[in-house]
Order: C-alpha cells, then sequence, then structure tokens
C-alpha cells in the first residue's frame, strides 16, 4: 500500500485512481484495502506492472548558480 501511496503522490493523483487505472477495480477497492482487505498476488503484480510502465514525471531540477545567473 505504501508503494500505491508513493506513486499517486508523485503523479498527483489518488491512490484509489491508481488501483482503479491499473487493474480495473471498482473506485472502493482502496477504501477496501484501508480497512483490512487483502489484494491478491495477481492484483498486486498488475499494479507493480503499471507503476513500472508508466513512472511518475522526474522532478524538475534546480538551476545551477551558473544557469541562474544566466
Amino acid at each position: 500500500m505504501q508503494e500505491i501511496e508513493n506513486y499517486a503522490l508523485a503523479r498527483g493523483i489518488l491512490p484509489a485512481t491508481v488501483v482503479q487505472t491499473a487493474t480495473g477495480h471498482s473506485g472502493t477497492t482502496w477504501a477496501k484495502w484501508q480497512s483490512g482487505a487483502t489484494c491478491s498476488l495477481r492484483t498486486a503484480e498488475k499494479l507493480r506492472a503499471y507503476m513500472a510502465a508508466n513512472p511518475p514525471p522526474a522532478e524538475p531540477t534546480s538551476p545551477t548558480p551558473d544557469e541562474d545567473a544566466a
């Protein structure tokens, strides 16, 4: 669940959206997992495959002092 939360935060979306997009499960699946329901290995593999295939955008880098002066 922490992996999904981290990924969602990096993408600027809700964890429920990640689950729904990656697996096709309903939007309530995330809430059920938070309440103690379990995730199947097959679903976990789908989630990890989706997150690996759709990485969050790289964060913009801060300019170096030389670039900032230009």
